[in-house]
């Protein structure tokens, strides 16, 4: 299974946040959590919770999983 983060983007561009770079002072995360992100690689639960604190969310809300491509 692959993470895929469309929907935190997608919430982004709602919320009026332009760019990815806001998400580090909104959230409290670090640019490496940003990378992750970018990338689509996983990230730890307690990044997942300061993003969705900071977004007003849940976690279905940001992430989902889809099947990696072999």
């Amino acid at each position: 299974m692959d993470v895929d983060y469309r929907k935190l983007w997608i919430r982004l561009i709602d919320k009026g946040i332009k760019n990815k770079t806001e998400l580090i002072s909104l959230a409290g995360i670090s640019t490496n959590i940003l990378a992750k992100l970018s990338k689509g690689e996983f990230i730890s639960m307690e990044s997942l919770k300061k993003i969705c604190i900071a977004l007003n969310c849940d976690v279905g809300d940001i992430v989902s999983f889809r099947e990696s491509v072999v």
